[in-house]
């Protein structure tokens, strides 16, 4: 579990009792259903709804807008949990519903945005996506083609953004677009888009390598009009400066999946390689076996450590761009070897989709492209050390 060496005693208790109960949850509500799921490519509308009942949805947004207001820690818990459990494609669309979404809408929005979308996000009523990368424009958020031109007392939307997590079942999108085409970054906006709105369609759920049971789609703005007060913030202009804003959480929150997803594989390893015998002799026994989870669980814990320096930052308000960037490099790359390491370890079993450690194997790939490759990653950290 993660460290709460900010907490007080009381809320170390009582986050310790939140996460018991999310491991109950999970027996009873995911764990039955969750390879079924991931061969649908969609986990059920009604799971938010529930989630959202136990209070495991954007937990740490404050009591006016319907949350709890509870540490940052009980929104990463849930993280936490799922990511070592393997639920890696429910995992991926819950960051962006619980902790990539509510940031924006808290720290940029308007009070009426707040107060009009944030409660129904975490009750599970209204499911949130992020829209970004398109088809020509992936870490390079600049290059972004989706337009929005002033038209009236509202703007009229036109484009198309790919591969975003809740597409299929997402009711409010945070949607990025050009309000100057000539403005550069000054030239992108973020727009509160509501799904019922016309002009509206999705394509088909994608089909992807990993992370099965997350829906992810593609997504068409056609003379899609929206009033105003869709402006997220109500200024134009602002969506770049916006979204450098708030990627370190989502970083952060990647970081948090990454970790436990790596002590999950981990796990899962531990326990075959005691019950699985060659030659006579449990796995467990061979010294390959021995000093390949010494290795793994040595940088799961280096990682741990760094992860809890960087969320620690963050409650400070000191975690940078760049320090978010170094985590999400490191703890992505760890997860993938990590995670082949453990896999080998299954041998041919390993392959197989009944065992969990294929989970892990194909849910980490995404890892370090999703939220920024690590090659854009390696970029922002350089810049910094570079800077004049």
């Amino acid at each position: 579990m993660l460290p709460h060496t900010l907490l007080t005693a009381d809320a170390q208790a009582e986050l310790a009792l939140f996460t018991d109960a999310l491991e109950r949850f999970c027996d009873a509500e995911i764990e039955p259903h969750y390879r079924a799921w991931e061969k649908a490519g969609i986990v059920p509308r009604e799971l938010f709804l529930k989630m959202g009942d136990n209070g495991y949805l954007c937990a740490d947004v404050p009591e006016e807008y319907g949350g709890s207001g509870a540490s940052v820690h009980f929104s990463f818990a849930v993280i936490e949990v799922l990511a070592r459990r393997g639920y890696g494609g429910l995992v991926g669309g819950l960051e962006v519903h619980s902790d990539i979404i509510p940031p924006y809408l808290l720290h940029c929005g308007t009070e009426a945005q707040r107060q009009h979308w944030l409660p129904r996000l975490v009750s599970g009523a209204a499911i949130a996506a992020i829209g970004m990368t398109e088809p020509g424009a992936g870490s390079d958020l600049k290059a972004i083609r989706t337009t929005a031109r002033k038209e009236g007392d509202g703007y009229v939307i036109n484009g198309s953004k790919i591969f975003i997590s809740n597409g299929q079942h997402c009711d409010l999108i945070v949607l990025a677009a050009k309000t100057d085409p000539a403005g550069g970054a000054k030239g992108v906006s973020l727009f509160l888009v509501d799904t019922q709105t016309p002009g509206f369609s999705r394509g088909q759920n994608l089909e992807k390598i990993g992370q099965h049971a997350g829906d992810t789609s593609e997504l068409f703005f056609n003379d899609l009009r929206v009033p105003a007060d869709a402006l997220l913030g109500g200024i134009e202009g602002q969506g770049f400066t916006q979204m450098m804003r708030e990627l370190p959480r989502e970083r952060l929150v990647i970081g948090v999946q990454s970790v436990y997803g790596a002590q999950g594989a981990l796990n899962a390893t531990l326990r075959y390689v005691q019950e699985r015998q060659a030659f006579g002799q449990p796995l467990a026994q061979f010294q390959n076996t021995r000093f390949t989870l010494a290795q793994c669980a040595t940088e799961v814990a280096a990682a741990q450590a760094f992860l809890h320096a960087s969320i620690a930052a963050y409650e400070r308000g000191q975690l940078t761009p760049e320090a978010a960037s170094a985590l999400k490099l490191h703890t992505t790359e760890m997860f993938g070897r990590v995670a082949d390491a453990c896999l080998q370890l299954f041998g041919g079993y390993g392959y197989m989709a009944e065992y969990p450690i294929s989970r892990f194997w194909t849910d980490a790939r995404v890892m370090r492209i999703y939220g920024g490759t690590s090659e854009i990653m390696k970029e922002i950290v350089a810049r910094g050390l570079l800077k004049p």
